[in-house]
């Protein structure tokens, strides 16, 4: 079998494994890097446009948050912004929508307006709009509404990423490196991945690339891949597929609604499409599904392997049934995939942000959305909603859920950098990335 050498090979082409392969070829002094990914094109899963909600998370309206992940995230959003000040297609790449969170009703507008208390000292943007300002930003959400409605808004920050886009400047960059041999094998599965003396060999077909080190950037394949080499056995895996439903334009750019703090999944929004020009695009839903990738059935196999059931998987979902407000949430996402009754019952939601959408006007965003591989904790007995990582301390580290998402992989990479940087004793540029990517 042949054999090629590299000081870091990177498994997965989305957004997470690009922004590593970026950081390592410009501020590590490692020589020799590869990235693998089993597509032929990157970001072709969940960093595709049409598979995420294409939002920069900047940690202001995402309600349920605390203020100390707020401004975890709003960093993560502004290392994003910083890199993109460099690409000469910027304005194709990040763009500038007005965005809010708006508040229905006496309990929601006091949540946010306490929320605006504690959160605008560090986020200055920030404002508190009535009814007047809100009409003036958005008027599809006031028009034939006659309840209350407060909202928290920023009006002119960068809000929405082309993540495939992104992604893919991020490899190109990474090919300039000077003096680095910089290798990018797409269309190349990954076999298995074999511990040695030192090091790995990553199996691809009839070559092993033989890695100093190896960061899995897979998503729930991570996980699989993790549990074969008998790491992460006290994780079990609960897909969560997200589903779009399509408007003409009627938003001027992206409109939030009050998370319920008894859910713990993503309340929906509504915000301009990049991809899809003249439509607004509503969701996501949030159905669980037994695969690991949306719309590629072969997964299903991959699901029965990860999710190892056992009573402790057994007792957190019962625990989730237990709450009425998840059942029945649970089940109204499910009956959001049925034909002939999806889109009336999606309309109901869908008023709570625009109260005069007709029928007429909306439609399933068909093959749109992505799978969220949610962890399992079989030790705390809980879903893990946050960052999944693990750091084995071995030479490798499996990424499952970067959060929040896509806008945290420049963040998520600096850790993984340090900590390839300590084990493999090579050095990093911290004074040049802290220029380039923070404040």
């Amino acid at each position: 079998m042949e054999s090629t050498e590299y000081d870091v090979v990177i498994i997965g082409g989305g957004i997470s494994g690009c922004a590593l392969l970026y950081l390592l070829s410009r501020y590590s002094d490692l020589k020799n890097l590869c990235l693998v990914e089993k597509y032929p094109g990157l970001a072709s899963v969940n960093s595709h446009g049409r598979n995420n909600s294409q939002t920069l998370h900047a940690g202001d309206i995402e309600t349920n948050y605390t203020l100390e992940k707020a401004v975890s995230v709003k960093q993560g959003a502004r290392m994003v912004e910083r890199y993109t000040e460099s690409l000469a297609n910027r304005a194709e790449v990040i763009f500038r929508y007005p965005k809010m969170v708006m508040g229905v009703g006496a309990d929601e507008i006091g949540f946010l307006e306490q929320r605006f208390e504690e959160f605008s000292p560090c986020f200055p943007h920030m404002q508190l709009f009535r009814e007047t300002d809100i009409a003036r930003i958005e008027p599809a959400i006031m028009d034939g509404r006659s309840e209350a409605v407060a909202a928290l808004a920023v009006t002119d920050d960068y809000s929405a990423v082309n993540f495939q886009l992104l992604s893919e400047s991020f490899v190109e960059k990474a090919g300039q490196a000077r003096g680095k041999r910089i290798d990018v094998r797409t269309a190349t599965r990954v076999r298995g991945i074999e511990p040695l003396d030192e090091g790995f060999d990553v199996l691809t077909g009839e070559t092993a690339l033989r890695a100093r080190f190896v960061v899995v950037c897979a998503g729930g394949h991570s996980l699989l891949f993790a549990q074969q080499m008998g790491h992460g056995l006290h994780y079990s895996c609960l897909p969560i597929a997200g589903s779009f439903y399509y408007t003409p334009a009627i938003l001027n750019g992206k409109v939030y609604t009050v998370q319920n703090d008894k859910l713990p999944f993503a309340a929906i929004h509504g915000d301009p499409d990049l991809l899809a020009e003249g439509k607004t695009r509503f969701g996501p839903t949030a159905l669980a599904l037994p695969m690991l990738e949306r719309y590629h059935y072969r997964t299903i196999l991959d699901f029965l392997r990860v999710v190892r059931p056992d009573r402790d998987v057994l007792r957190v979902l019962w625990e989730l049934m237990k709450v009425p407000e998840i059942r029945n949430y649970i089940l109204k996402n499910f009956l959001f995939e049925i034909p002939g009754i999806r889109r009336r019952l999606f309309l109901r939601d869908a008023r709570k942000i625009v109260p005069r959408l007709q029928l007429r006007d909306l439609r399933f965003a068909r093959r749109t959305g992505g799978i969220r591989p949610v962890m399992i904790d079989k030790i705390h007995r809980r879903l893990h909603l946050g960052e999944a990582k693990i750091d084995t301390g071995l030479g490798i580290v499996f990424n499952m859920t970067p959060s929040p998402g896509a806008t945290s992989c420049l963040q998520n990479g600096e850790k993984d950098l340090y900590i390839i940087r300590d084990y493999l004793g090579c050095k990093v540029d911290e004074a040049r990335l802290r220029a380039e990517l923070y404040d």
